[in-house]
């Protein structure tokens, strides 16, 4: 049985990588700003099924190598800090290239079917980088070892991050599709978006490095 207080550490750990937008973020604004709400909310479920998969196959195969090697989990660790620190240098360098004008807005798009959309969803968040270190470099640590059942345990921790992503992921849809113009004729906005992105991934991505696991 997990504590509590490691489970509201996760919740609060995956809260501050989820609302930082990402590939999956923009991905979703961009189809709600061609299609609308409903698209929004079939591309935000796709992409955190997407990302449940990124769980599974870490609670399967990765995790598990993981828990048996403290080797394997420094490593692991260590390029996932370096990375996230990568990621966030990267964002806030490139953040005045972010361009609303690359969002498309073109209404006379054709509408894609929900299924279709949903499947657009899975393969952004299963390749989205972000959740690919986040889950191989972050949930491990946050497992209680001695407890036992890690796979089990991961598969549990693993869906506190995936109902946090589907609520922003939704909201941000929604907003965008009934902002459209808001978001299209400001550059400067996504600039800032970019940049604050880029100095909190940072700032995670050195608490993962000199953070881990007691046991």
């Amino acid at each position: 049985m997990m504590s509590t207080d490691r489970l509201l550490a996760f919740a609060v750990m995956s809260l501050l990588v989820i609302v930082i937008p990402g590939p999956g973020v923009l991905f979703v604004i961009g189809r709600a700003l061609a299609h609308g709400r409903r698209t929004a909310v079939a591309t935000a479920i796709g992409n955190v099924f997407g990302s449940y998969l990124l769980v599974v196959a870490v609670a399967v195969g990765i995790g598990s190598l993981v828990e048996r090697s403290l080797t394997v989990y420094l490593a692991v660790k260590l390029a996932g800090a370096a990375y996230l620190v990568y990621l966030g240098v990267h964002a806030f360098r490139h953040r005045r290239e972010l361009k609303a004008s690359a969002i498309s807005t073109r209404s006379d798009e054709p509408a894609r079917g929900d299924l279709r959309t949903v499947l657009d969803g899975v393969l952004v968040g299963v390749t989205n980088p972000k959740g690919v270190v986040f889950f191989a470099a972050v949930l491990p640590q946050f497992v209680d070892h001695p407890a036992g059942h890690v796979p089990v345990q991961m598969l549990l921790l693993g869906l506190i991050p995936i109902s946090i992503g589907l609520v922003t992921d939704t909201l941000w849809g929604l907003t965008a599709s009934a902002a459209r113009a808001w978001f299209a004729r400001s550059d400067r906005r996504l600039s800032l978006i970019g940049g604050a992105g880029g100095f909190t991934m940072i700032g995670l991505g050195l608490t993962v490095a000199v953070t881990g696991r007691a046991d």
